[in-house]
C-alpha cells in the first residue's frame, strides 16, 4: 500500500547526505548512521495535517490532531436475472431488481454515513456506484481511491475472476442477517478466495478482507488502513543525523524505512540546531512565549515540579526551534540522534526528554534517538490509535509481567486527557527535565516489540498493573501480559518497544499484511 517515487531527489537523497559521527549512549551500544539516503518525494502529509501539527497545544478533551482522510469508494454489485421457463434462472440473494438495488444503495449510504460520524479518524466517502456487470466493475476499478468497499449482493460466475485484477486495497461486505441476503455470503470463500478450488488462490486478499454484517468489524479494518496511509511517506527530521541503538538497526533501518514505508529524511546538524536555538534565546517574543507555556504547564493541577524550572523553559525553547524546522521541512517525525550524549544535552541545557514528551502530546511522533527500528512501529501506532505512543526499554519477562521504562513519556495517552506527571531529572544524567507520567492502573495497552533488523514485530495485549518508581528511567509501567508470556520470553527480539493505550492488535496485523508481508507480525495474545 506504500507506493514510492524512486527518484531519490528529496532532501534526504544521496546528494543531500549529512555524515554523522558515531555517538555513545549510557551503555556504550549506540551506533551512528551517517544521514541515510531517502527515496525522497513521497509526502503524504496534507495541509490540514500540517496545520494541526503546528497548532496550539491541544486542550484537554479536544480531538487529537488527525491525518489525511481514508478515501472509500463503495460499490454495490448485483444482477437482475430474467425468469426462464423450467430452468434455474436465479442465484441466491435478495437484491434481484433495480428497485431493490436502489433501496439497498440508500441503506448502504446511510449506514456508511453513520460509520463516518462515529469514527475517531477521518473518512472521505466517495459516491456509491452500482455495478450490474463485469464491464462496469472493470470501469470502476480505475477510480482514484484508497479503498474499494464492495457490497457483494450478487453477480455471475465470472465476476470473482474480474475482481482479482483490482490493485487498490479492497474489502468485501456481505449480508447474512443485517439486511437483504447476499449471494456472496455463500460464494465469497470458495468461488472468490479459493477460486473454485480447495486452497486459497489469491495473494492480495484473504479471509480478513471479507466482513459479514457487522460495521464494527469493518471499522477496525478501516482504522488500520487509515493508519497505514498516514504512516507511509513519513518525513523524519533527524537532529544530528540518524543514530541507531544497535548495529542491526544501523545497517537495515534506513533501507526498510525507504523501501517499505517510503520515508524521507531532513538532516539538521547539531551546529545548525545550536544556531537556531541561540537565535531563539535572543528573541524576546519567543522567550516570552516559552516562559508563558512553562508557567501554564507548572500551574496544571496534576503536574508536580521536582527539578529546576529553567529546564522546563529550556525544553519549550527547544520545542519552538523543532517546530519551526518541522514546518520548514514538512516533516512530522523527529528525534535527537545522541539524546544522552554530552554534546546534545549541553546544547539544549537539558536532555531532550521533555521536548519529546510535549511534542508527542501535540500530535507529532518524536522518540529518543533517531532509531528507525522503533520509529516505524511508533508512527504506525500513532496513526492507527489517534493517540501518542510511548517508546521505552524492555525488561526480562517473568511471571506474566513485562516491565517498560523511559524518560521521554507522553501524557495524553488516550488522545484527550493528560495523565498526572512529575517533572524531574533525566535518570542517567540526573540533570534537566524529564516527565514521569503516572500511568493509569487497569488500563489496557498494546505493546509492540520490533526486532533490530526492522523485519519483524512481536506484540501482545496487556494491562497496566503498576506505575512504580524503580531506580530506572523515570516513566515506568508494569504490564500484565494477556497471552503466552513464556513463549514471548523464549522468542523475544529487539530492545526498545512501543506502548499505546487501547487494543490495536488486529489493526497492526491487518495493516502489516497490506505491506505484502515485508514486515513479519507475531502476536502473543488472541488476535
Amino acid at each position: 500500500m506504500c507506493d514510492m517515487d524512486a527518484s531519490g531527489t528529496g532532501p534526504g537523497s544521496e546528494s543531500n547526505r549529512t555524515d554523522v559521527a558515531a555517538g555513545i549512549d549510557r551503555r556504550g551500544f549506540l551506533g551512528g548512521v551517517g544521514g541515510a539516503a531517502a527515496l525522497g518525494t513521497l509526502a503524504l502529509m496534507s495541509a490540514k495535517r500540517a496545520a494541526a501539527a503546528e497548532a496550539e497545544p491541544v486542550a484537554a478533551g479536544e480531538d487529537f490532531p488527525r491525518g489525511k482522510p481514508l478515501r472509500i469508494k463503495p460499490i454495490l454489485m448485483y444482477q437482475c436475472p430474467q425468469p426462464a421457463d423450467r430452468a434455474s434462472w436465479r442465484s441466491y440473494g435478495g437484491i434481484d431488481t433495480e428497485q431493490a438495488a436502489a433501496a439497498e444503495a440508500v441503506r448502504i449510504t446511510n449506514e456508511l454515513e453513520t460509520l463516518r460520524k462515529e469514527a475517531e479518524f477521518p473518512i472521505e466517502l466517495q459516491p456509491l456506484e452500482k455495478a450490474n456487470s463485469v464491464q462496469r466493475i472493470q470501469a470502476l476499478a480505475a477510480t482514484d481511491t484508497d479503498l474499494f468497499l464492495l457490497y457483494a449482493a450478487g453477480g455471475g460466475t465470472d465476476w470473482p475472476l474480474a475482481l482479482t485484477g483490482i490493485e487498490t486495497p479492497m474489502i468485501m461486505f456481505v449480508r447474512h442477517q443485517s439486511g437483504p441476503f447476499y449471494l456472496w455470503y455463500e460464494i465469497a470463500h470458495w468461488r472468490f478466495l479459493r477460486q473454485n478450488g480447495d486452497q486459497f488462490a489469491l495473494s492480495k486478499f484473504d479471509v480478513d478482507d471479507v466482513v459479514v454484517d457487522r460495521y464494527d468489524e469493518l471499522q477496525w479494518r478501516l482504522r488500520s488502513l487509515y493508519g497505514l496511509k498516514n504512516a507511509c511517506g513519513t518525513k523524519m527530521l533527524t537532529i544530528g543525523g540518524l543514530a541507531a541503538y544497535s548495529g542491526p538497526a544501523q545497517e537495515h533501518g534506513p533501507r526498510v524505512a525507504k523501501e517499505v514505508w517510503g520515508y524521507s529524511f531532513a538532516d539538521v546538524t547539531d551546529e545548525q540546531f545550536a544556531e537556531r536555538l541561540a537565535a531563539a534565546r535572543d528573541d524576546a517574543v519567543v522567550v516570552a512565549e516559552a516562559d508563558r507555556r512553562t508557567e501554564a504547564l507548572l500551574k496544571s493541577p496534576n503536574v508536580k515540579l521536582a527539578t529546576e524550572r529553567r529546564f522546563v523553559f529550556n525544553s519549550y525553547l527547544a520545542l519552538h526551534v523543532v517546530r519551526k524546522l518541522l514546518e520548514e521541512t514538512g516533516a512530522s517525525n523527529f528525534g535527537f540522534a545522541r539524546c544522552m550524549g554530552h554534546a546534545q544535552i549541553a546544547m539544549l541545557d537539558t536532555p531532550p526528554c521533555l521536548v519529546l514528551s510535549l511534542a508527542n502530546d501535540l500530535g507529532y511522533t518524536a522518540y529518543c534517538h533517531t532509531d528507525l527500528s522503533h520509529t516505524m512501529p511508533g508512527v504506525l501506532l500513532r496513526w492507527i490509535a489517534s493517540r501518542p505512543t510511548f517508546v521505552c526499554n524492555s525488561h526480562y519477562p517473568h511471571d506474566g509481567l513485562f516491565t517498560v521504562a523511559h524518560c521521554a513519556a507522553p501524557r495524553r495517552m488516550n488522545g484527550r486527557e493528560d495523565e498526572p506527571a512529575t517533572l524531574m531529572t533525566h535518570f542517567e544524567s540526573d540533570y534537566g527535565a524529564a516527565c514521569k507520567t503516572h500511568y493509569r492502573k487497569g488500563q489496557q495497552v498494546t505493546v509492540v516489540v520490533p526486532n533490530l533488523r526492522c523485519t519483524k514485530w512481536q506484540g501482545f495485549r496487556g494491562t497496566i498493573v503498576d506505575s512504580p518508581s524503580l531506580p530506572a528511567c523515570r516513566s515506568q509501567m508494569e504490564i500484565r501480559v494477556d497471552g503466552d508470556w513464556r513463549r514471548l520470553l523464549r522468542e523475544m527480539e529487539g530492545f526498545h518497544v512501543q506502548v499505546v493505550y487501547g487494543d490495536y492488535m488486529r489493526e497492526i496485523g491487518y495493516g502489516l499484511k497490506k505491506l505484502g508481508g515485508q514486515i513479519e507480525w507475531e502476536c502473543y495474545s488472541t488476535c
